[in-house]
């Protein structure tokens, strides 16, 4: 059978990173469009206060998710380095092992967060006219983090052995399954947010079951003999020692994002839905981002792992110039077209007109945005945990102090929510370029 693998330690490193991003990227899309499809067809066919109830659950829906999804990149990394290696065994066992986490781990978080859902929208500070609906979708949120993780978890495995295609196949089948129910749910039976998180929720499961069913059937690591799936407390550890600081990383950039939607919240429904608008667009200009991120991390821990420094640097190199171009496009498109894109969510003309001002403040920042992603792939592919957890404390930090100050100067006033996002671009921008320059010297070293 034709392996379902691909090893990126020969060959042109940038022949690689783009054969792999591109299916990566068009997957990530159609991922996204779970969220956008629920936040379009509630906004266009019940009102801005509903896409307001769905958009102010996504940071803490974003926590949930992290701390599971955390420890599925810890594996993949540990995946990828060892397939570098060609040690087979060794791939197996870590797949076995995070499999064992990623299976336990979502369940107790999951049915923790259902009960903790209601004081943490409280503390948020959550608007009364939209707070039960968000308190629903955000428990139908808590209810499919099982199938979310562990489909994360197999998609993260494939990548790190170098396979990009196969998830966005998945993702595809379940995009349109969730748009098709959207519309059935919402516009058929009428039943508001409920039946966009059940919408959803069917899709999320779908997705799950056609991705393992295709990773047992077809990928050869996934063929596991007794010994394979036996415990092995060394590679558990690894996999802890690495998928914490991950998960604390992401965790505590959902927290940020948790504080600075408390700020929004206070500017009422009509900000928490321009906030929701530019939130969605903008985890569509992430996706570039963070898809050059994961083949870089992909590249990285494969050639890391097969001793070929001289290639993890020239891998980044070039990876950095692919960003560099992708923002040149995209910071005009926005200047010019920030009304019709906003457009796309809303018809109210005045959160409109607040998300367009939003989204030309941002993309000023965009640069600093693709730099944190591109040093993140290189990082996150030498297995470097403390930069994982350092990023994370950065980006807190940023987000708990500077939008509580820009929003109290009358100059920037509410606009200080969006000039804060890029403030903490740029300072975690920064931050992680500065470890890249160590880790560069060390890998320098290291080259015969």
């Amino acid at each position: 059978m034709k392996t379902t693998t691909i090893n990126m330690t020969t060959g042109s490193p940038v022949k690689h990173i783009l054969i792999f991003s591109v299916p990566l990227l068009l997957g990530n899309i159609f991922q996204q469009f779970y969220n956008l499809a629920d936040s379009i067809i509630v906004g266009k066919f019940i009102n801005a206060d509903a896409l307001a109830a769905i958009g102010v659950t996504s940071s803490i829906t974003f926590l949930f998710f992290a701390i599971c999804n955390g420890f599925a990149s810890g594996g993949g990394i540990l995946v990828s380095q060892s397939f570098g290696r060609g040690d087979t065994k060794e791939v197996k066992n870590y797949i076995a092992n995070t499999g064992y986490i990623m299976i336990i781990l979502p369940f107790v978080v999951g049915v923790l967060a259902f009960f903790l859902a209601n004081p943490i929208l409280k503390i948020l500070d959550t608007p009364e006219d939209i707070f039960e609906d968000a308190l629903l979708y955000i428990r139908l949120m808590c209810i499919g983090l099982l199938f979310v993780s562990v489909y994360n978890y197999v998609s993260s495995i494939l990548r790190a052995l170098g396979n990009s295609k196969t998830p966005l196949y998945f993702l595809i089948f379940s995009c349109v399954l969730n748009i098709l129910l959207d519309l059935l749910f919402v516009c058929v039976f009428k039943q508001g947010v409920f039946g966009a998180g059940i919408a959803t929720l069917i899709s999320q499961l779908a997705s799950v079951i056609l991705c393992l069913f295709y990773a047992f059937r077809f990928n050869e690591y996934f063929r596991f003999c007794t010994k394979d799936l036996q415990f092995n407390r060394t590679v558990f550890i690894q996999t802890i020692k690495l998928g914490v600081p991950l998960s604390l990383q992401f965790s505590l950039i959902a927290i940020s994002c948790m504080a600075l939607q408390r700020v929004v919240n206070a500017y009422g429904a009509v900000a928490v839905a321009a906030f929701t608008a530019t939130s969605r667009i903008e985890q569509i200009i992430h996706q570039p981002y963070q898809t050059l991120s994961a083949a870089l991390s992909t590249f990285c821990g494969q050639n890391y792992g097969a001793k070929k420094n001289d290639r993890v640097l020239n891998g980044y190199r070039k990876t950095v110039l692919m960003m560099l171009i992708f923002t040149i496009v995209m910071v005009p498109l926005i200047q010019i077209f920030a009304e019709e894109i906003s457009a796309i969510f809303v018809d109210e003309v005045e959160v409109i007109n607040m998300s367009a001002k939003a989204l030309r403040i941002t993309s000023y920042f965009y640069v600093f945005l693709g730099m944190i992603y591109v040093v993140r792939g290189i990082l996150n592919g030498l297995g470097d945990a403390f930069f994982a957890l350092f990023n994370g404390i950065v980006e807190v930090i940023g987000r708990f102090t500077v939008p509580f100050i820009l929003t109290a100067i009358p100059l920037f006033g509410l606009w200080g929510i969006w000039w804060s996002v890029g403030i903490v671009w740029f300072v975690s921008g920064f931050t992680a370029w500065i470890r890249y320059l160590y880790k560069k010297n060390q890998l320098i070293k290291l080259i015969p």
